[in-house]
This record gives structure tokens, sequence and C-alpha cells, in this order.
């Protein structure tokens, strides 16, 4: 799935030739994506100008006077910007046309995307539902060690699900946390509560450097994703521990292992990141 750092790749990629310009059509091939694609977009997007191109976690905003378009890329999707008279392929499902000549063309095979439209009359595009909820962007200030430690203090879930909560903290999706978890030396099936502030402030710090690392590197590319320029992300080659089961640790020389935490592959390595057992409270007899 594109994380935080392919979304902000795309986000950058397409932002010189879509905003400030005028959309002149909006093509629906298949609409049946995670939500189905409003038909009515056909008729209310064409004349509209791209004020700005923004994200939200993992949503790009197109935003208009009109309201804004909340693109999500899904499991498998990517968003390409392409000359308008560029031969149509499999799994091209969305165009939104523009006044410069260029497309930009939303390809999802496994149909797991959305496109959503929110007018701009239900108020600011912060408040759709799907973004009203959303913790704190993980490159701002507004995500430090001490926010963290907060909340973590009081739960006892696997470290891992916590910085993959996007309650928490939005975009430091599995790749992401493998590595930030890897570079604290922490094991990924920690308790959270029991993290101590130093740990707290360690992990935030290795969350933001290992994003922006990625971000630079134009994200990571294992299977589908592509940025708009159709250039896969080169931080795969930068990769620690995720995918690397089997292979020596680059600090140590063990072998990195793999396991399930919440159904998603996790990669540690056993000697760098020890596991820290949750305390039992011993019970004195009278």
């Amino acid at each position: 799935m594109p994380e935080l750092p392919e979304v902000e790749t795309t986000r950058k990629g397409i932002q010189p030739k879509v905003a400030q310009q005028t959309i002149t059509a909006f093509v629906i091939r298949d609409g049946r994506l995670r939500w189905p694609v409003e038909k009515h977009l056909q008729k209310t997007l064409p004349g509209l100008v791209v004020l700005s191109v923004e994200r939200r976690g993992k949503y790009i905003l197109l935003n208009t006077r009109k309201g804004s378009l909340l693109i999500h890329l899904g499991m498998s999707g990517n968003l390409r910007i392409v000359p308008i008279d560029t031969e149509v392929q499999k799994h091209d499902h969305i165009d939104i046309g523009f006044a410069n000549g260029y497309l930009l063309r939303l390809n999802d095979p496994r149909r797991f995307g959305s496109v959503l439209w929110h007018d701009a009359i239900l108020g600011p595009v912060e408040g759709h539902k799907l973004l009203a909820k959303l913790a704190p962007e993980p490159l701002t200030d507004n995500f430090n060690g001490a926010y963290f430690y907060a909340k973590s203090a009081h739960r006892k879930v696997a470290i891992k699900c916590l910085v993959m909560n996007s309650q928490v903290v939005v975009g430091a999706g599995n790749i992401y946390a493998n590595e930030a978890l890897f570079m604290s030396c922490i094991h990924p099936q920690t308790q959270a509560n029991l993290l101590t502030r130093n740990q707290c402030d360690l992990l935030v710090r290795n969350i933001k450097s290992v994003l922006i690392a990625a971000i630079e590197q134009g994200g990571t590319t294992l299977k589908d994703f592509l940025s708009p320029d159709g250039k896969p992300g080169y931080f795969v080659q930068q990769l620690n521990v995720y995918g690397q089961d089997g292979q020596a640790c680059p600090k140590c020389q063990r072998p990195i292992e793999k396991i399930m935490i919440n159904q998603r592959a996790s990669f540690y390595c056993p000697k760098c990141q020890p596991y820290q057992a949750p305390r039992v409270l011993k019970i004195s007899k009278l």
C-alpha cells in the first residue's frame, strides 16, 4: 500500500502541472472503487480551477472554490501526469483533464482507492468524516516525544500497532514503522506502555527521520507504486529490516526475523531489538 512518503511524492509530482490549472474534463471509465465515484463530477468539475494541491494523511486534496477532491491510492493505485492524448492502459479508471494539455490519471488494479467529493457548502475539507479524526502529521511539531509518551502511557498494545494507528499519528505505515523501530532498538511487540520518555523521544525522531529520507528517495516501490512521472521509489535500496528476513542485520549480522502482528508482516533483529516483557506484579502472602 502506498504510505505517506509515496503519497507525498505523488503530491509533489503532480503539483506543478495541476495547481492553478483549469479542469476541462473528468472521465470515469470504471467508478467501482472503494466507494462509487459520483457521476455528477463529470459536470461539476469542468471549468473549476485547482487552487492548491495538499495532503492530509494518505489523502491528496485538489482544492477548488466549490469544494475538494479527496484522492486515496488504496492498496495498489498511482496517479500519473501524462499528455492528454496518452493511450489508455488497463486499470486506468479515472482521468482529470486540464487546460494545459495534461491529464491526471488514476490507475488502480485492485480498485481499493477512492475519489471523493467534499462540497464547500459543508465547510472546510478538514471536517470531512475521513479526515476529521486523523491524528497530527508526523513531520510537524505537534508530533513530538511528549505527545507520543502521553498516547502510549496507558496502551497495552504492541508498540508497532500504536505507531501505525492513524488516530495517534498519520502516515507511519508498515514499512516505516518497522524501520523506525529498528533504528530505535525497540522490539515491535513491546507493550506500548512500557516505553520510557527517552524511548518515545528517540522513536519519534526516527519516525521523522525515516519518513524524510523516504520522501527524498521518492518513496518505496515494492510492487505497484510509481511516481507521477512513472519512476519507482528508490528508498527500497535503504531498507534495513523490512522484507529482509533471513538476511544479516546491518548492525550485528544476526539474521533478521519475521513475525506477524495484527496480520501485518513485522521484521526485526532479535539482538538489536530485544523483547521487553511486561512486568508481572508479585502478590505477597500474608
